[in-house]
């Protein structure tokens, strides 16, 4: 079926996306994996063409572009690609809304400049060991102390925490009645003293991003980076999640779609008794399958993103989008490397990188079953 949700615009972006990919990425990416990270100047390139700054405010040097699907143009890309680049778009799209949402002036002019550049990375820093989907349960404390807050706590699974240059930590600053009270958000910047960098995580899949342990010693965060008001966390923190979700969304469809391309081109090559693969019943049975799940999933995506962009996409569907799409990658690869036979289970053919990569999918922002808790109490249940 036809695409109706990208106009010339997005297409003309999308051709300088894939040749920034091309020259800057993927001739580098092996090692990237290899290594655990990306060099920090895939960030700076990425700047340079206007990935990083897509969103900001033209007069603080960026794109001024208020329209989610250009992001979704850049995740398409990479995943077309065979890239991971986690840290890039979870500073985008993830990140980035906190800013445009609670920065102060002061604060805007301080960071946005290097965000634009890609010269400032930014994370997230959420999770902790002992508390996984319920952050009201979060220990990390930040005791106000004259003109900063005293910061101490530790943080795990944090998408970019090796190659970061600040990081927006969750911490309780107060109680309430209600134990979701009293957490707020400060800006941690590198350099800090009491700001450590913990292990890279090994990880199933996701080679190339870095996903860290953090940990806060005392840590003096001036009051001038807390970011919105004190004690507003909580609701803050909800504020984002149909955009996150949908952004996941949309890497799980164009991966999905990316197994079904490559796997139909696979089948016509490779022969086994006698004739190719592709001229079994039962593989054209299989990938035709997979094309029809793959048509209900983007016409998910497209919708969810146009009611994105007009403010009308509820977290109860971006949650049935999330869940959709990451089910149905799951199980597209699973079949695309079913029909490679032995062939998939080697790492050097993709599918079998992708089949890795995609079980995160179901976990991070929002497991599975959180997202179906949500889709269940929008039917009053």
């Amino acid at each position: 079926m036809k695409r109706t949700v990208f106009n010339e615009d997005h297409e003309t972006f999308r051709k300088v996306v894939h040749e920034f990919l091309a020259r800057d990425v993927e001739p580098h990416y092996e090692a990237w994996a290899e290594a655990g990270v990306v060099d920090k100047t895939v960030f700076h390139k990425a700047g340079e063409i206007g990935i990083t700054g897509l969103q900001i405010p033209e007069e603080y040097g960026g794109g001024g572009i208020e329209s989610f699907k250009f992001n979704a143009v850049v995740t398409e890309e990479l995943v077309r690609s065979g890239a991971s680049l986690g840290g890039l778009m979870l500073h985008t799209n993830v990140l980035l809304p906190y800013f445009l949402e609670y920065a102060t002036e002061e604060q805007r002019k301080r960071w946005f400049p290097g965000i634009v550049s890609g010269h400032i990375v930014g994370s997230i820093a959420m999770t902790e060991p002992g508390t996984g989907s319920d952050l009201a349960g979060m220990a990390t404390t930040a005791v106000r102390d004259g003109d900063a807050y005293v910061l101490n706590g530790a943080k795990t699974f944090i998408t970019g925490g090796i190659n970061c240059d600040l990081v927006v930590v969750v911490a309780r600053t107060g109680k309430g009645e209600d134990r979701r009270d009293g957490l707020s958000l400060l800006v941690v910047e590198d350099g800090m003293p009491g700001f450590d960098r913990g292990r890279n995580l090994k990880k199933l899949g996701l080679k190339a991003q870095d996903t860290a342990e953090l940990s806060f010693t005392d840590v003096r965060v001036p009051v001038t980076n807390l970011l919105g008001e004190e004690g507003k966390a909580f609701g803050y923190l909800g504020f984002n999640l149909p955009q996150e979700r949908l952004a996941t969304a949309i890497n799980a469809q164009a991966s999905a779609e990316a197994a079904l391309a490559m796997t139909v081109d696979y089948v016509k090559e490779r022969k086994a008794f006698g004739t190719t693969i592709s001229s079994f019943q039962n593989t054209k049975f299989e990938l035709a399958s997979c094309a029809i799940e793959i048509e209900a999933g983007r016409t998910m995506v497209d919708r969810a993103l146009e009611e994105l962009d007009e403010g009308t996409l509820t977290a109860a569907d971006a949650a049935k989008v999330k869940v959709y799409t990451t089910e149905l990658q799951a199980r597209v690869i699973d079949r695309c490397l079913q029909l490679h036979g032995g062939y998939g289970f080697m790492m050097e053919y993709p599918i079998a990188r992708m089949y890795a990569d995609a079980r995160v999918t179901r976990i991070f922002a929002g497991t599975t079953e959180v997202c179906k808790s949500i889709v269940s109490k929008s039917l009053g249940l």
